[in-house]
């Protein structure tokens, strides 16, 4: 008999499985260091507030296990990420199939405007997470012998040089950080479930906090405070929300395969440390790192050694994630232009924004030395991530509703009512701390306000000509001057008005072409698909390009306009805009314009051929 072609040899599935190993081992590197580092301070931070008593215990883990069960497998891994789009994710991809089912009105304003605010808490939540996630691994400096009495201003120190190591790294890229980071967090994961499996050997019966009955019992017995015991609570979710918007660096299914096996490891690790503090109700200080100590003093300090890695890792995935979001920012026009650099020759999503970067190192640095204890961040933690979980909750409902996806929509919808309860349990830290998060959230909310308004306004003060206006007189232009030899591009936004660098251009300095193509690049609501064509001729050596690209492609336009057969031109104009203003904030607009890169080059089209008009406008 013939083998059957059809089916893959044995060494083709053993590389395919090696694969899929590598890209879930990545993943762990890329996207769980946030939440995999959560063990180190969510217990313990919850029995600064609570007695460990056994009832105590049991309920805090019952909620620990459900919440990650009910807001991060159900919302994120399930709902969520079942409405990736090609493998990308985030609140924009969110935005973008909510446009398209609303089409205009006041919905799509109304969700244009949580975008905002989703955008805007990630980066609150952005700072915090790796702020916390490092300098509680630091502070388990103080239990080894010697070491007790380290200033805190020390610690705060040593923290804030590895968020400098981490932050410096990002240039190198995501795929580079993931192929380096994944086996370490590995190795975190698995020190996290055996020590968790020992532990629980020694008190068997905390097994049966995974009964959400435990769960509901506490909330019942202590009320408001039990209530309140939620702000603390969501700790063991932080991070969770970056398995969407993280969707683009190495795709849903490492991601979904990576989570169940952390799933597991964060269980068994929660669960030791409930055990541990029932044997050993005096060391609620420290927790994990009390029981590791407990456990084996020899295998402390690697483990510690261990934990400090995690933690910088930790950071990674905020830090990918608002690349991620960023970039959909620039591409939808609702930020400015930042310059982005490629970091991996294959994958073009894998992105470093170098402004984003920085801005988010001085926060984290900031943060640290506002705060300078892990368990005084624990009180500005959550109202951020709890924003924009809710946030998400809100999208997907209404996604699955609008398709009439009815049973998932229910679901969605379930979820979120618990999302609003962990973000009205979050309110009270306002006043202590949390209105941290918020200042930080308010700076790129302000930066997308501004920006977006003041685009509007622009366009509506830069007069374009219309179309048929336009034609009459460049007919007239053309006959009559002497026209330069070869071909022009003018970049214009759409061909149906003309703007007045143009009219300039060839009207007033009488620049005009033998050839002259008015390029235009729009940008669609679908995340992906590129598309480039001739228009019809407007006039005599007069002819329109346009290309059209989903909001989460990454076009090289020289490489369009090539295989379009244009490839010998002289000149490439473009507009600028210098704007007059003594309005305070179409100032500070202004400022954003200027530093932003222009457009063309953006999009790396050869300076050599680039010239700029520049139009005041008075706005």
């Amino acid at each position: 008999m013939q083998n059957d072609n059809t089916y893959p040899s044995k060494s083709t599935r053993r590389q395919r499985i090696a694969d899929d190993i590598r890209s879930v081992i990545k993943s762990l590197g890329l996207v769980f260091g946030d939440i995999g580092t959560s063990p180190i301070y969510t217990l313990t931070v919850i029995f600064l507030l609570l007695k460990p008593t056994v009832d105590n215990v049991m309920g805090v883990l019952s909620l620990i296990v459900w919440t990650l069960i009910i807001l991060v497998s159900v919302e994120y891994a399930w709902l969520a990420m079942s409405l990736g789009e090609k493998g990308e994710g985030g609140t924009i991809i969110l935005r973008g199939q909510l446009i398209r089912l609303l089409k205009k009105g006041r919905g799509a304003v109304f969700v244009t405007i949580l975008t905002f605010i989703g955008i805007s808490l990630l980066v609150g939540d952005g700072v915090i997470t790796p702020a916390i996630s490092i300098l509680s691994a630091v502070e388990g400096i103080l239990l080894i012998p010697g070491f007790q009495e380290t200033k805190q201003t020390t610690l705060i120190l040593i923290a804030g040089a590895i968020a400098v190591v981490l932050f410096s790294f990002q240039r190198k890229g995501t795929e580079k950080v993931a192929g380096a980071f994944g086996p370490l967090m590995l190795v975190w994961f698995l020190t996290l479930a055996v020590s968790g499996v020992i532990s629980i050997v020694r008190f068997p019966s905390v097994w049966k906090a995974i009964n959400p009955w435990y769960a509901v019992s506490f909330l019942y017995n202590n009320g408001v405070a039990g209530f309140f015991v939620l702000s603390e609570v969501i700790l063991c979710a932080t991070g969770g929300e970056t398995l969407y918007a993280d969707m683009g660096h190495l795709g849903r299914k490492p991601i979904i395969r990576a989570w169940y096996f952390v799933f597991f490891a964060l269980v068994l690790n929660y669960l030791g440390q409930g055990a541990f503090i029932l044997r050993n109700p005096a060391e609620s200080k420290t927790i994990l790192f009390g029981m590791i100590f407990h456990q084996s003093f020899v295998l402390y300090m690697p483990f510690l050694v261990l934990s400090i890695l995690a933690t910088i890792i930790a950071s990674q995935a905020i830090i990918s994630g608002m690349f991620s979001i960023v970039y959909q920012g620039i591409n939808t026009r609702l930020m400015p232009m930042f310059r982005v650099e490629y970091t991996s020759p294959e994958l073009r999503s894998q992105i470093y924004i170098g402004f984003v970067n920085w801005f988010l190192l001085l926060s984290v640095l900031f943060i640290m030395f506002q705060f300078g204890e892990s368990k005084e961040l624990a009180a500005a933690y959550g109202l951020a991530v709890t924003g924009d979980m809710t946030i998400t909750g809100i999208l997907i409902t209404s996604i699955f509703w609008l398709r009439k996806n009815y049973w998932k929509s229910l679901i969605a919808f379930l979820v979120t009512l618990v999302d609003i309860v962990y973000l009205t349990s979050n309110v009270y830290k306002i006043p202590h701390g949390g209105y941290w998060s918020l200042v930080i959230a308010a700076a790129p909310l302000a930066m997308i306000l501004i920006y977006t308004a003041g685009q509007r306004k622009l366009y509506r003060n830069v007069r374009p000509l219309k179309l048929d206006v336009f034609l009459h007189s460049y007919d007239e232009v053309y006959q009559s001057v002497n026209r330069i030899k070869g071909t022009a591009l003018f970049f214009a936004r759409t061909t149906k008005k003309i703007p007045a660098y143009i009219v300039h251009t060839m009207f007033m300095n009488n620049i005009v072409y033998e050839e002259n193509i008015l390029v235009s690049i729009i940008t669609l609501n679908e995340p992906f698909g590129v598309k480039s064509f001739y228009k019809e001729d407007l006039g005599p050596g007069l002819r329109s390009f346009e290309i059209q690209m989903g909001y989460m492609e990454v076009v090289d336009v020289g490489q369009i306009l090539k295989g379009a057969g244009i490839t010998d031109e002289k000149g490439i104009f473009y507009g600028l805009e210098e704007i007059y203003t003594r309005n305070i904030l179409w100032k500070v607009f202004s400022i954003m314009k200027r530093l932003a890169p222009p457009f063309v080059q953006f999009h790396d089209l050869p300076s050599n051929k680039l010239h700029g008009v520049t139009t005041r406008i008075e706005i």
